[in-house]
């Protein structure tokens, strides 16, 4: 078990617990603005959600930057310096299981995203999140929190992009500041979020 240099211990995540992982991150997103855009229907989201957060989350898995806490109550996976996102596996993910009608401003809210997605290092979060059931017990700001102590053992800053305006206070609690949003006729506003390295 990892411990940041804090009293949060940091447990990570084997490529056998994923669909565990997966499955936390599930329902701490079933009432996302954004999420339940693409996948409004209950039975859509349940199938095919897990398979866009495995878009991302495993090569988060890869590096050992998949932390959990509380039996999985809480999940983070973050993308370390130089890991770049497989856009092409992201792109199949959506295109999978999200309705034809919506793939045109689906794609441009995504290029909006990539647009301003930093190019120097950084640590990327493209998910945290807390079981339902689990909710509102501080197992999400625990996790950051010390997540945030392991990155930045290296001194670098950390991005993240938050679909629900919810979480805005949350995560500037925790030193990130908004830098930008996406612009879309019909698709929720995704928060662009920045944490300065912290030395």
């Amino acid at each position: 078990m990892l411990t940041a240099m804090s009293d949060h211990p940091l447990s990570p995540i084997a490529a056998v617990d994923a669909e565990r992982a997966y499955g936390t991150i599930l329902s701490a997103f079933i009432d996302d603005p954004v999420e339940r855009w693409l996948l409004p229907e209950d039975g859509a989201y349940a199938a095919g959600f897990p398979a866009f957060v495995a878009s991302l989350g495993e090569d988060a898995l890869e590096t050992s930057t998949a932390w959990q806490l509380d039996d999985f109550g809480a999940v983070a996976m973050w993308l370390p310096p130089g890991t770049v996102p497989d856009a092409e596996r992201i792109g199949a993910a959506l295109i999978a299981t999200v309705a034809q009608e919506k793939y045109a401003e689906m794609f441009a809210v995504l290029e909006q995203m990539d647009a301003v997605h930093p190019r120097y290092p950084h640590w990327y979060l493209p998910w945290l999140g807390v079981r339902a059931d689990k909710q509102n017990q501080g197992l999400g700001g625990r996790l950051l929190a010390a997540s945030l102590e392991y990155v930045d053992l290296g001194g670098l800053p950390a991005y993240l992009e938050s679909p629900n305006p919810r979480n805005i206070p949350f995560y500037e609690h925790h030193g990130f500041v908004v830098t930008g949003r996406t612009d879309s006729a019909t698709c929720p506003p995704i928060t662009f979020m920045l944490r300065p390295a912290q030395r």
